[in-house]
């Protein structure tokens, strides 16, 4: 019952849904003291209600959003509990007395500063918002960008600033408790001194040498740069703060290219949820901006997803444009007819150029390239389970997706299943359990599921740790826990060694990475994941949740797989281990594998998981393994050849592109120049191109009326 009330207001736990209970019911107490009245009981009522609202808003609650949007947001909270409290002191006899009227002429005054606070804290805000935000890009020298406000004034500052009531308040109530307006004013006085003291506190910084430059200025900073960098290969990505990840995982490959590389993403919430990188980032978030960047050297420029903010780029002749993608399955994403707006879209091994084929949504399979997969550099090959081990089976469902469709994900018809036979298998297995991120996000049901899947594992890991047969390593794990620790220690350190950054406009000027602390976070998350697989006995269950340890290492210590129709199943497919993927749909095995290429030398599993002594046989016995050598064909089929690397084939594939749009431009310009006509109009169309302001305030969707 607690479950389902936590899914029906959209709470987070247990203790966030006693919280919003208490807050709620807290107002009706306090009006009912008020009215009794009764000096206790309102202080207990008044406590629980800021208490449990300040708790909400450290939980972010989607409760405290959904209250704003019935009239019931933070500052009229705040107004009510301060009526109730002019009204017990009405009911207690008080109403002819000073501090009666002191108290209504304080909370007069200070809802009344609540308007000016409010505005500079958003003019600040406004004025310190700059049109572009970067990352390794030196702006420092070109321009001026101040120091953002303290953190302690613009942080929850409407919180703060309501909160400032407290001296009233308990002023007021002591003095009603020992019948002297003495404590009262002395809290009335604090309280309205304090509020006007945070309203002249934020007055500096909102004009002169305390805000950044005119958005102008910024831009031709950013163009200046720009024209220095000469930037040849651009990664373009715009999508929600949670589908950072599918810009996250080309970040290595655009630090290894030949050319000189940038990466453009148009919503800040993506710059905020950018891994560390050494690559030249811009976030541009406005069309017209983008559209009137100095990007005339840019050669190439690479999209990972099919997002309508591309057109914005896409309308820039003198670049070629491909298609990346964010994985490589055969879910419909992955033939997207929207792929046909690119020069080129390239994928991962013959598979994929299939795939458009069959789909027939017009991509041409001369503007299809196989380059690899370059992020599948970590994944190591199998070479058996090392001896003294038993097997590890990692299981990895997707999702449920949007669409509702029973095929998406494995995890409601059939994941208990699963691990229900994994964790009972004999000879026996360890089980790791990696849900997606998104699992459980729009379907109760699926999320539900994930909840008992993890209580599934929990349990059975203890139960194993209770089992004779099994017996720790005390002796290597100890020393493996120190590691970790020294290791956490030092990556904390090595974060908070650049200071905390007070705001966009300050993480701009300063955000310039250190090369040397770089390569030393890599080697200490590579030494974290090392300590983190000796940290525990290698029989041990375990549910991952979370960005560490990451996918890839988590296929380097299982033996085997089973998983759902996504790119999970693509890039395991690099390891060469056996795994089993789950009809969930129910299309029975020979049309599941017609329908999806990944699974062909899969072992395919019913929802009742009848099928998974086979995986488990072949991961016990390698030599007696069926579908050996139809995954080494499967693996060409899909990824390529190992030899050359991909990353080589992705860097000759970014080269020969360049090739093509150097060639076009010159093209253009003999054209152009034949004709004796300008570089910019020709027979009244328009070309646009990189770094000439064509573009006006009004054209924000890049598309000219005409």
């Amino acid at each position: 019952m607690i479950s389902t009330a936590i899914r029906v207001a959209r709470v987070g736990s247990a203790a966030e849904l006693a919280a919003a209970a208490l807050m709620i019911l807290g107002f009706p107490a306090l009006m009912l003291a008020a009215l009794v009245p009764s000096i206790p009981a309102f202080v207990a009522a008044a406590a629980v209600t800021y208490l449990a609202d300040h708790y909400l808003h450290r939980k972010s609650s989607y409760l405290i959003n959904r209250l704003s949007k019935v009239r019931a947001g933070l500052s009229i909270r705040f107004l009510i509990r301060q009526l109730l409290l002019i009204l017990l002191l009405a009911r207690l006899s008080h109403a002819d007395d000073l501090i009666f009227y002191g108290t209504v002429a304080c909370f007069i005054a200070f809802y009344g500063l609540q308007a000016p606070h409010g505005a500079l804290v958003t003019l600040i805000r406004n004025r310190r918002r700059m049109p572009v935000a970067t990352r390794n890009v030196d702006l420092k020298s070109r321009i001026r960008i101040p120091d953002a406000p303290p953190r302690r004034l613009l942080h929850r500052s409407a919180e703060k600033m309501l909160h400032l009531d407290l001296f009233a308040v308990v002023g007021i109530l002591v003095s009603a408790i020992v019948d002297t307006s003495a404590a009262g004013f002395v809290g009335v006085g604090i309280t309205t001194a304090l509020g006007c003291g945070y309203v002249l506190a934020l007055l500096p910084y909102v004009r002169g040498r305390k805000i950044p430059p005119k958005a102008d200025v910024v831009l031709a900073a950013v163009d200046d740069w720009l024209g220095v960098h000469k930037p040849e290969t651009v990664l373009y990505f715009s999508g929600s703060k949670d589908s950072a990840y599918q810009v996250n995982m080309w970040l290595e490959t655009m630090e290894r290219l030949e050319t000189r590389p940038l990466i453009i993403l148009r919503e800040r919430a993506i710059l905020n949820s950018l891994a560390p990188t050494t690559v030249p980032v811009v976030c541009v978030p406005g069309g017209v901006h983008l559209m009137n960047m100095d990007l005339s050297n840019v050669r190439v420029a690479l999209y990972a997803a099919n997002v309508g903010k591309n057109i914005h780029l896409l309308r820039v002749p003198t670049m070629k444009h491909v298609f990346i993608g964010h994985g490589d399955s055969d879910k419909l994403a992955s033939v997207n007819p929207y792929s046909k707006v690119y020069d080129e879209v390239w994928t991962a091994g013959r598979a994929g150029r299939d795939r458009y084929a069959i789909a027939d949504v017009g991509v041409r399979d001369d503007d299809i390239v196989e380059v690899g997969r370059p992020q599948l550099a970590p994944i190591q090959s199998w070479q058996g389970v090392p001896d003294g081990r038993i097997p590890t089976v990692l299981y990895a469902p997707t999702w449920e997706g949007w669409d509702g469709n029973p095929g998406n994900t494995s995890i409601v018809l059939a994941g208990e299943n699963i691990v229900t036979e994994l964790v009972k298998a004999d000879p026996p297995v360890r089980v790791l359990y990696k849900p997606h991120p998104f699992t459980g996000t729009v379907s109760a049901e699926a999320g539900a599921a994930h909840r008992r899947i993890t209580a599934l594992v929990e349990k059975a890991a203890a139960e194993r740790t209770a089992d004779s047969r099994f017996t720790a390593d005390a002796a290597a794990q100890s020393p493996a826990g120190a590691e970790l620790t020294r290791i956490e220690a030092r990556l904390a350190e090595l974060a908070g060694a650049g200071g905390a950054k007070g705001d966009e406009a300050e993480a701009t000027r300063d955000g310039v990475v250190d090369v040397t602390k770089h390569e030393e976070v890599a080697r200490l998350r590579a030494e974290w994941n090392d300590a983190y697989w000796r940290s525990f006995p290698s029989y041990e269950h375990r549910v991952i949740t979370g960005a560490e340890p990451r996918l890839y290492d988590c296929f380097n210590v299982s033996d085997a797989m089973v998983s759902d129709i996504s790119s999970v199943v693509s890039d395991f497919i690099a390891s060469g281990k056996p795994y089993a993927v789950t009809d969930s749909a129910e299309l029975g095995v020979e049309e599941f594998k017609r329908q999806n290429t990944a699974v062909r030398a899969a072992t395919i599993l019913s929802n009742g998981v009848s099928e998974l002594g086979g995986l488990l046989d072949a991961v016990r016995d390698p030599s007696a393994d069926p579908l050996a050598e139809d995954r080494k064909e499967l693996k060409r089929y899909l990824l390529g050849p190992d030899e050359p690397t991909s990353i080589d084939q992705f860097n000759t594939a970014v080269a020969d592109l360049a090739r093509k749009a150097e060639a076009r431009n010159v093209g253009q310009e003999s054209r152009l120049g034949a004709a004796g006509e300008g570089p910019v109009e020709t027979a009244g169309l328009t070309i646009a191109v990189p770094g000439q302001r064509v573009a006006s305030a009004g054209d924000t969707d890049g598309v000219s009326a005409g």
